[in-house]
């Protein structure tokens, strides 16, 4: 299978997030003591996290929220006093978890976070271990319509401004981009785009609200308008803009990403941006004293289906936290033995 195949939501995607939601509530029913329930290994008093407050944070993203909150728990099956999350943007998350502020954060994108982490300490304040989920992809995308009608492949065609202009909603003649919040790293990388593809004459970055953006991106897509965005997967933007169905990833002339990170993939395609996978990222020396919650953090894996999947119902209304907590708990019923199995391990790594 090309690598290419990351970037798509196929129709066998969509059958799993249909038969994940439906299992997912199907399930809620029988998870509402899972929390607190105790492994078959260790009593109450033999947990070892008892006694032991934790922190975690997310960005404002609220579709990071299930991933953090399926964290939560198992962390909570360990014994472990979780409080409530707090929202806070990436690069301070980083530097409070360095500084012993708080504890954990589920979501940290290799290598898009890597200035964060860097600038907070490095590997001398923070732990990141295993790969909690991946491979995401992101980039820009237009509607397959106009991609086919124009020919337009390729992100460098909009210098033309004739072109440009056929995705200009405010009448200033440029392409308006939906694209990234300050704060989240990708903003920068579509700022550094912008300059090394030559696009600042003809292209608008629009920022903001990336919610309130995309909304308004696909109710221009529903009235039969061209659109160009940013986006990124795990999240519920292509399962409802299916890649490939009725939209298409824009290919970029060449790697311009800091550092000199390849973007290319093996099948030759280049769409900017480095395949990321995201991470939990700890306190350091907190991990250290806590082994059984750093060999958590190392084994926890979450596809990314299952992320999209949730997320969609988060798009369709189910949204709160109380609906986020019963599809993390539907979740981990329908998983019990692979969560049962991070815990196993935790508690072994706990006794060594």
């Amino acid at each position: 299978m090309h690598q290419i195949d990351n970037f798509k939501v196929t129709q066998k995607s969509q059958r799993k997030f249909q038969l994940f939601s439906a299992l997912a509530i199907a399930a809620l029913a029988l998870t509402t003591s899972l929390a607190m329930a105790q492994t078959p290994a260790a009593s109450a008093n033999e947990l070892p996290g008892k006694g032991v407050k934790v922190q975690p944070l997310q960005s404002s993203i609220a579709e990071e929220t299930f991933q953090t909150m399926l964290v939560d728990k198992a962390l909570e099956r360990l014994g472990y006093e979780v409080q409530p999350i707090k929202e806070v943007e990436y690069p301070t998350a980083h530097i409070a978890i360095a500084n012993g502020d708080a504890t954990f954060m589920a979501v940290h994108w290799d290598p898009m976070h890597k200035d964060f982490y860097n600038n907070a300490g490095g590997d001398a304040k923070l732990l990141r271990t295993g790969q909690y989920a991946g491979p995401a992809a992101q980039g820009y995308l237009i509607d397959k319509a106009t991609a086919e009608k124009y020919n337009i492949t390729n992100i460098d065609q909009l210098r033309d401004p004739t072109l440009a202009k056929l995705f200009d909603h405010d009448g200033d003649g440029k392409a308006d981009l939906t694209g990234c919040n300050p704060g989240w790293g990708c903003e920068a990388l579509i700022e550094k785009h912008m300059d090394a593809y030559k696009l600042r004459k003809t292209v608008t970055h629009v920022q903001g609200s990336y919610a309130a953006l995309i909304a308004d991106t696909l109710g221009r897509y529903k009235r039969g308008e061209p659109i160009l965005y940013y986006t990124w997967t795990p999240y519920w933007v292509s399962g409802v803009l299916v890649p490939g169905k009725d939209v298409v990833w824009l290919k970029v002339p060449f790697s311009a990403n800091p550092d000199k990170v390849n973007t290319r993939l093996d099948e030759g395609s280049d769409y900017g941006f480095a395949v990321n996978t995201a991470r939990i990222v700890s306190n350091k020396a907190w991990a250290e004293k806590n082994p059984a919650a750093a060999k958590l953090f190392e084994v926890m894996q979450l596809p990314v289906a299952d992320i999209n999947a949730q997320n969609e119902r988060m798009r369709r209304g189910e949204s709160t936290q109380a609906d986020i907590a019963r599809h993390t708990a539907g979740w981990i019923k329908y998983h019990q033995q692979t969560f049962d199995g991070w815990i196993a391990r935790a508690l072994a790594a706990a006794k060594k």
